[in-house]
């Protein structure tokens, strides 16, 4: 990552994200699992689930480096057509099935 790129995220209190910021980082639980994954819209109700959960701080794009959620949208069905078409063949095998929806969730979290 650029410097330029890393000095347009901005850590903030939990407190002073709004609905509509964007995730500039994976939000992780204290222990390491994700909770959003980087790029994830905040919300109203996920802010108040995170504030259930006892997470202080977030880290948000700036508002003029926020990524265009048509081009995360666009990413995320590539990866998935992309793992489709590698299981193309694996449809009556349960552990390939299992594999594949483990692999569906880890791809999402990283566009």
């Amino acid at each position: 990552m650029s410097a330029s790129k890393a000095s347009k995220r901005n850590e903030i209190d939990l407190d002073h994200a709004a609905a509509g910021m964007t995730l500039a980082d994976a939000l992780l639980d204290a222990n390491g699992s994700v909770l959003l994954p980087q790029d994830a819209a905040l919300t109203a109700p996920v802010l108040a689930a995170l504030r259930r959960r006892g997470v202080e701080r977030c880290v948000v794009w700036t508002e003029e480096d926020a990524p265009d959620p048509e081009a995360l949208a666009r990413a995320r069905a590539l990866r998935l057509q992309r793992l489709e078409h590698l299981f193309r063949h694996c449809a009556d095998y349960g552990g390939s099935q299992a594999l594949l929806a483990q692999l569906r969730v880890y791809r999402m979290e990283q566009v």
